[in-house]
């Protein structure tokens, strides 16, 4: 096994986020995921709110709560904390931030998507009918409308990763998807747990994705449809 395949730079443009030190050296990219809480509980201290940050009052703000200059908050949007989000986000009515979300500048955070210890690059998009749960999204990464990363098995087993045909345990029980930079996921399409996508990928709309697709891939689904004349 390559383990190179594994490591943050194969998916991410570390410059792309204040957060770099999320990522350790020689681990492979979703160790991120366990120091996402504890990183929040370093550096947001109670609830910080930029002076230009426009937040509705009908909005629900939990406490450890940093949200950047320029971010717009509509009502009926809830992040729970603790959460530190970025400059110039939008996070839309009916958006729900869970416990441990990390986002850059420019992200976009859709109406009713849900969210739960995760990191997004800069520049991400998320913005209709979607799950992120214990998922990194990289830079300008983008959902479309209704994709689901899915975060835990059926069996609550722990999540293994497919990497050129063997399976490498990843010890985490919740562990959605690794989404790399540009990459563009087509609506309604559900990644399996522990799957790794490269930067620059397409996946068509309706895609179910499981394991480890490489850089400058694109993922075709064909759908048959047949018209008859009813009778």
């Amino acid at each position: 096994m390559d383990e190179s395949q594994l490591s943050p730079d194969a998916f991410f443009d570390l410059a792309r986020t204040r957060h770099p030190g999320l990522f350790a050296e020689g681990e492979p990219v979703w160790t991120a995921l366990s120091r996402i809480i504890p990183y929040l509980e370093r550096y947001v201290e109670g609830w910080e709110v930029a002076g230009s940050a426009r937040v509705s009052p009908r909005a629900e703000i939990g406490h450890f709560v940093r949200i950047g200059e320029g971010t717009v908050v509509e009502p009926f949007a809830t992040i729970k904390g603790p959460a530190w989000i970025g400059d110039q986000c939008v996070i839309r009515s009916g958006a729900y931030l869970r416990e441990g979300v990390i986002a850059g500048d420019g992200v976009m955070f859709g109406n009713s998507c849900e969210f739960k210890n995760c990191l997004l690059f800069d520049h991400a998009e998320v913005p209709h009918f979607n799950y992120v749960g214990d998922s990194i999204l990289g830079y300008k990464a983008h959902l479309g409308a209704g994709v689901i990363l899915s975060n835990v098995r059926l069996d609550r087993q722990t999540i293994t990763v497919e990497l050129g045909g063997e399976r490498v345990s990843s010890e985490l029980r919740k562990f959605g998807a690794i989404v790399g930079d540009f990459t563009e996921v087509g609506c309604n399409s559900v990644i399996s747990p522990g799957s790794l996508i490269g930067k620059h990928c397409v996946l068509y709309p309706g895609s179910q994705w499981r394991g480890h697709l490489a850089s400058h891939r694109i993922v075709k689904v064909e759908l048959r449809q047949d018209v008859v004349e009813r009778s």
